[in-house]
């Protein structure tokens, strides 16, 4: 039985799939399994997987009923006690997978094990995402998952490892969510169990162009049963409640660009204007008109390799 099981969604990645894989070939742990769940691409992708005939990797076929489903079904075939979860055209550094087993093999009881991960956007440098709080060079369980992610997330996709018993005791992806599905897991996940991070930036987020990643599409709506989910959950003046504003802050300025002003303003009014910074409240409250054209302004300077962010 392989330590670790590897779960890839994929669905029409025929550009990205055979590099994919190769960071996972490239890694310096061996000892896992590949799981491909083919959610009814209508490309090449599967011919890409097939011809590359490595027989840890296991392809498995399903009429197209989203990321959460394919995920699921994935770890549901897993042979490991341990899954690790790869989207279809981000990369792993070779060293990814130690890194991960290493914090799971120093934390044995922890719900959930995350590395640090790089944004590379539109081709250009990485950029390494930014916690709240932590030390620079950081091994160890985190004191407050909320707190540490106000600004990039701890937990992101490609960058977990999540051991079957976390998945036995908070559930797994939700399904009737098509966006935000991963964030309402890691809440669920932090909410119940310890999380330990590693600083290393192991694994990369590869961001091209909005037709290629699930989190830019129409589905993003979706995000608002968040809201609904934990809404018992969020007493004033936590972290979480903070943590949960600055989601509603990101939702709220889709709704605003996409002329949804019904949503817009329920998540504004649902912020307390505390837990955000200047800059997020000024930009909270500017026409639909600039927000646009700041965010046009930011996709620019990004081809350009300068990051701005209102998180920081």
């Amino acid at each position: 039985m392989p330590l670790i099981s590897i779960v890839i969604p994929l669905y029409n990645k025929e550009r990205f799939i055979k590099e994919t894989l190769d960071s996972v070939f490239n890694q310096s742990f061996t000892d896992y399994e590949i799981i491909i769940v083919n959610d009814g691409s209508t490309d090449s992708s599967v011919f890409i997987v097939n011809a590359i005939g490595d027989q840890r990797i296991t392809v498995l076929s399903n009429q197209n009923k989203g990321v959460s489903h394919a995920r699921n079904f994935g770890i549901s075939k897993a042979n490991s006690d341990l899954i690790a979860l790869l989207d279809g055209d981000d990369l792993w550094e070779p060293n990814h997978l130690e890194n991960l087993y290493n914090l799971y093999e120093k934390f044995p009881d922890c719900g959930l094990y995350a590395t640090a991960y790089n944004k590379k956007y539109f081709n250009g440098e990485k950029i390494k995402a930014s916690y709240n709080g932590l030390a620079k060079e950081y091994f160890g369980i985190i004191e407050d998952y909320f707190s540490a992610s106000i600004k990039d997330s701890i937990a992101w996709t490609s960058a977990v490892l999540i051991p079957m018993k976390t998945f036995r005791k908070v559930g797994v992806f939700d399904e009737e969510m098509r966006s935000g599905q991963d964030t309402d897991l890691w809440i669920r996940i932090a909410l119940k169990d310890s999380i330990a991070f590693s600083s290393i930036a192991s694994s990369n987020k590869i961001i091209l162009a909005p037709k290629y990643h699930l989190s830019y599409s129409t589905n993003r709506i979706d995000r608002l049963k968040l809201f609904e989910k934990f809404k018992a959950v969020e007493l004033p003046t936590t972290s979480f409640k903070k943590y949960m504003d600055l989601n509603r802050f990101s939702v709220a300025i889709e709704r605003k660009i996409a002329k949804d002003y019904i949503n817009y303003r329920r998540l504004r009014n649902g912020i307390d204007p505390l837990n955000l910074n200047f800059k997020q409240r000024i930009i909270l409250n500017m026409p639909s008109i600039l927000i646009g054209l700041l965010k046009r302004l930011q996709n620019t300077l990004l081809r350009c390799n300068i990051y701005l962010s209102p998180f920081k």
